[in-house]
């Protein structure tokens, strides 16, 4: 038996929530150890798990925010039945590496997606690779997103890239406003081999790399890889899982 720890933003329903949660939950435990409430957006709780990289706790996201696709609904009243038997689901993150023009390499890593992104007003030249082999020669486009599918319906699905299971291990490469060849609609790849993305002409059309919300500029080449051996382990209501909500965005987007 544990108490919880309760992590919230600095904003005014994020601080009333914990407030609440604090008195609701001050004298109670829980059999689950190492729970760690996290009151916010998706924002605050995707930089939560980074700082707080430890196999052995369980987040319990409360959502103060906008879309809180990550987060669980609040209810006062439900609370503590609500966090007593949360089902929990284990997800991996990305490794971001880039090496930028001064050959610096720089590692990050991201939850939903690593985004690629025309960094001037001209579009970027990019060569996209899984492993040793070549998945695209050359995408002239406004960059190219490659997506866990924990993140498939964030920026990923705004791209229009395809909605994975949680279970598919599988990655989404998915081009951002693509020029040539225009057609290209993206590529769904396995998650046991790296993505490289090479800038093709880094002098005249210069990108960033961004790992959630982490950015490197002039990035001349990206390696996208699953850390297997990280796990962030998220809680839900039972009615509320990760894999209903991303059902739920399947179904939206085939009837839309």
């Amino acid at each position: 038996m544990s108490k919880p720890q309760i992590i919230s933003d600095k904003n005014k329903k994020s601080l009333s929530i914990k407030k609440i949660l604090a008195k609701k939950i001050l004298s109670k435990k829980f059999r689950k150890k190492n729970l760690v409430i996290v009151v916010g957006g998706d924002g605050f709780m995707l930089k939560t798990l980074k700082n707080n990289n430890n196999k052995l706790k369980q987040f319990y996201g409360i959502n103060s925010g906008n879309y809180g696709f990550l987060m669980n609904k609040f209810s006062s009243k439900n609370i503590i039945k609500n966090l007593s038997k949360a089902q929990m689901i284990s997800i991996s993150p990305l490794e971001m590496t880039v090496k930028n023009k001064k050959n610096q390499r720089k590692k990050s890593l991201a939850i939903n997606e690593v985004s690629v992104l025309r960094q001037s007003r001209q579009a970027a030249s990019l060569s996209i690779k899984q492993g040793s082999k070549l998945i695209i020669k050359e995408l002239v486009s406004d960059g190219v997103l490659v997506s866990t599918p924990a993140g498939s319906t964030a920026y990923n699905l705004s791209v229009h890239g395809p909605i994975l299971s949680l279970n598919s291990r599988k990655l989404s490469i998915s081009p951002i406003s693509p020029f040539r060849p225009r057609r290209w609609k993206g590529k769904i790849v396995n998650d046991k081999n790296k993505v490289i993305i090479t800038n093709l002409n880094p002098s005249k059309r210069p990108i960033s790399a961004v790992a959630d919300n982490l950015e490197v500029r002039n990035a001349r080449s990206i390696i996208v890889r699953t850390k297997t051996n990280i796990k962030f382990n998220l809680l839900y209501d039972n009615n509320r899982s990760l894999q209903k909500k991303i059902k739920i965005e399947q179904l939206r987007k085939e009837t839309s």
